[in-house]
């Protein structure tokens, strides 16, 4: 059974006066992760010190880690330095014929459609966007839009603007029954949320670094289901190669790859300064465990929610949202600034169209949501409809579990 994590906020260089409320944007390195990264870049000063050895060491040691995250195992993982460019691998591998049907989502975010428009265009495929319509959710109107002519679905596990939650197991199911593919963008979601490729089976998968895995910005990784791993990588670089690790016969070339989705790997992958950082956010992920994250900040966002909703923000069902994730509806009266207005006061959040999104981490404190709320209260130019419904003045939190690591801040 998942357990509530205690406040974290000691790990991260985040100021007391800062309530940082937007991970969906970009996720703060922990402080271990920086002290990582610093250490590997040193190491660039006196190159004379790296081993041949060396440009494996950091991979090897990652690949397993981010496995773990979703059930893989390690030889489906590729180093990627975007979602884009895992997208573009998936793409590359999956050949469409004309007429043949792509499923998007309204609203996906950008790098999963322009992967699909390019080609839709080449192949003479056909995109399809899908939207949820009345009280439907965007699960059911996905299931719905699944036809014997549908060759590929491209989607996300929570979208980005609103936070809405795609049932992938339901989805991977539908996706089989059809013979249609399952490509997946998991970056608003891996890290935060659980996820297990086995449950899902998806024919690709790719996760962006910098938001909720809290590593770097340019690194990520890219799964490829088992059927998958033979295809052709973008790039043509050389230490995906069979017996690379020899420098001394790089010159034997060879058209025989690495095992696995290694094939797939970015060039120059060996980033002596971004991968030990990224290994000492996942790691910490791990130790956590993230379907403790994702109770934590489920627990968290269900008060933060109740409180939104007694000032008329909705943010619709908690079964059809991610539970790390708060997309609240404005009125047409909220300022066209409300996000800058808030980030003068220290308060960061973001606006994706008509929703303030609302992103916490283990990290934020009862004054962090406190504040928010009272600030948004000022700039809406509202009070809670009634005092019972706005609850305590940390807006409604319930009372949080002892912090056992002695640093303060709430357990949630």
């Amino acid at each position: 059974m998942a357990q509530l994590i205690s406040n974290q906020r000691h790990l991260f260089d985040i100021p007391a006066d800062v309530a940082y409320l937007n991970v969906a944007t970009m996720g703060p390195l922990p402080m271990a992760a920086s002290e990582a990264g610093q250490r590997g870049l040193a190491r660039k000063l006196r190159p004379w010190t790296i081993p041949d050895t060396d440009f494996f060491e950091d991979t090897r040691r990652l690949r397993p880690l981010l496995a773990a995250l979703i059930g893989a195992d390690e030889a489906g993982i590729a180093f990627v330095p975007s979602a884009s460019y895992g997208l573009a691998t998936a793409a590359r591998n999956l050949p469409l014929a004309k007429g043949q049907k792509i499923l998007l989502l309204e609203h996906q975010f950008p790098s999963n459609v322009y992967t699909w428009r390019d080609h839709a265009r080449q192949s003479g495929a056909v995109i399809e966007t899908v939207a949820a319509r009345g009280n439907e959710s965007l699960s059911d109107a996905l299931l719905g839009a699944i036809t014997p002519d549908t060759a590929l679905v491209a989607c996300p596990q929570v979208r980005w603007t609103d936070g809405a939650r795609i049932d992938l197991v339901a989805i991977g199911t539908r996706c089989r029954e059809v013979g249609a593919a399952l490509v997946l963008d998991l970056t608003q979601s891996c890290g935060a949320m659980t996820f297990d490729v086995r449950e899902v089976q998806p024919d690709f998968a790719v996760a962006a670094g910098y938001k909720w895995l809290l590593g770097p910005y340019a690194t990520g990784f890219l799964y490829a289901a088992p059927y998958r791993r033979g295809g052709k990588p973008l790039e043509q670089n050389w230490i995906t190669r069979e017996g690379a690790s020899d420098f001394s016969r790089l010159i034997d070339y060879t058209d025989a790859y690495a095992p696995g989705a290694e094939r797939y790997d970015m060039g120059e992958r060996s980033n002596f300064a971004l991968l030990p950082a990224l290994q000492a956010s996942v790691q910490l992920i791990l130790n956590w465990g993230v379907a403790n994250i994702e109770a934590t900040l489920a627990h968290q966002n269900r008060a933060l929610a109740e409180a939104l909703e007694a000032r008329g923000l909705t943010t619709g069902p908690e079964a059809d949202r991610g539970p790390h994730y708060l997309g609240a509806l404005l009125p047409d009266t909220a300022p066209g600034d409300l996000t800058a207005r808030l980030k003068a006061e220290n308060i960061y959040v973001s606006k994706r169209g008509n929703r303030l999104r609302i992103t916490p981490h283990l990290f934020t404190s009862e004054n962090d949501i406190a504040r928010f709320l009272s600030a948004l209260d000022r700039h809406l130019g509202w009070r809670v409809r009634t005092a019972s419904s706005a609850g305590s003045p940390a807006a409604g939190l319930p009372p949080a579990p002892s912090d056992p690591s002695g640093h303060g801040g709430c357990t949630i």
